[in-house]
Parts: structure tokens; C-alpha cells; sequence
């Protein structure tokens, strides 16, 4: 069976803390691919990113190039509101192959609203749920959650990095070279993504 890391997310914009994260689950895993899956929407969260989703997707693209363990998959963007975990498991279980073992990876900061996801049951038993857990950080609280959530436990390693950190600096003018890819940081500053004016823009759109 090839193991295959299924990473969702925002990614507004896609950082090295993300690639990082993706390269140390591939390792304990031992998997032989990492898809990037850029969300539209979470249905958890209400408020839209900030870039749109094409650019959003371009940047992830940008990112990965050069490095065959990682790939981008527009499954989710490409599918109407909510998008839920499970039908985009299915759907790449269908396009890929019954020979695949899919792991989903799942912040540790997520898991108290896990059961309340969409046909939760099904997608544990559909996939495995890969809990990160940052190094530096408690381990996460398992209690009145399915057993089979606590023998998925990842150590991933602690980088203080956060999406919300960069538009933050990009809206203050400073500079964000170290924290993405030189082809995204060529990218945003392109394309004027996350300025001040920028942010405003999409916040009156929505």
C-alpha cells in the first residue's frame, strides 16, 4: 500500500512552517507523497481568506516545484460550499487507486471540534486521522474520543510561523523573506497580495 499525507488547509498564504510540518509527518509515516489541498472555505471557519483561491493555489504550486514528495490538488476549490473532509477523501480515493492508505493531518488545536464534523464516524473509519502534535507543546487531550485517534500521534517540530504573522508584516511593510519561499515572496509582492489596501479590498468584498 502507498501511504499518501492528505494536508488541508487555508494556506493564506502557504509557508516554510507548513513545508516543514509536511516533510517530518512524511517521515514518520513513510510516505510516499504529500498533496496540498487548499480549501475554499473550512465550513468551521466564517470568514473567507484573504487571497483568492487562484492565487492561493498558485502560490502553493510555486512552492512545491522541485520537490517530487510534495503535490497540490485543486479538489476542494474545484467543489462548491461547504467543502467537507470526507467527500474529498473519497473522491481522490476513487482517482488514485484502492492500493493508496490516505492520512489526513490534523493540528492538535483542532481536536476538540473534530466530532463535530461531517459524517465524522465514517471518515475515521475511511481514512487515518494523523494528529500533529507540536514539540514544545502538551500532548493533546484524547478523552471521550475514539481510540483509534490516539495511535495517530505525530511529533512535528515547534516553528513559529503563522499565515496570520505574514500578512501581518506584509501589512506593516516589513519584510517576510525568511518565512515563505522566495518564488512566493516573488509572487505576493507581484501581485500586491496582503497589503493594507489589499486586506481592506477583500474585506468589503465579503
Amino acid at each position: 500500500m502507498k501511504k499518501i499525507i492528505l494536508f488541508g488547509g487555508t494556506f493564506d498564504p502557504i509557508h516554510n512552517g507548513h513545508l516543514a510540518v509536511a516533510k517530518s509527518a512524511s517521515q514518520q509515516i513513510n510516505a510516499s507523497k504529500v498533496i496540498f489541498i487548499p480549501a475554499r472555505r473550512s465550513p468551521h471557519k466564517h470568514q473567507k481568506p484573504f487571497a483568492t483561491d487562484d492565487d492561493r493555489l498558485a502560490m502553493l504550486k510555486l512552492a512545491v516545484t522541485g520537490d517530487n514528495l510534495f503535490d497540490v490538488s485543486a479538489v476542494e476549490l474545484n467543489r462548491g460550499e461547504p467543502s467537507y473532509t470526507i467527500d474529498t477523501v473519497r473522491l481522490l480515493k476513487k482517482k488514485m487507486g484502492e492500493d493508496c492508505e490516505f492520512y489526513w493531518l490534523l493540528g492538535a488545536d483542532m481536536l476538540k471540534d473534530l466530532m463535530k464534523w461531517h459524517k465524522i464516524s465514517e471518515l475515521i473509519n475511511e481514512c487515518s486521522i494523523s494528529i500533529m502534535n507540536r514539540g514544545g507543546f502538551d500532548r493533546p487531550n484524547f478523552d471521550g474520543l475514539p481510540d483509534k485517534l490516539r495511535q495517530n500521534q505525530i511529533q512535528t517540530p515547534l516553528i513559529d510561523i503563522s499565515s496570520t504573522e505574514i500578512r501581518r508584516k506584509i501589512a506593516n511593510e516589513q519584510d517576510i523573506r525568511e518565512l515563505v519561499a522566495p518564488e512566493v515572496s516573488a509572487y505576493i509582492q507581484k501581485h500586491k497580495l496582503y497589503t493594507l489596501d489589499h486586506q481592506l479590498k477583500r474585506n468589503e468584498e465579503f
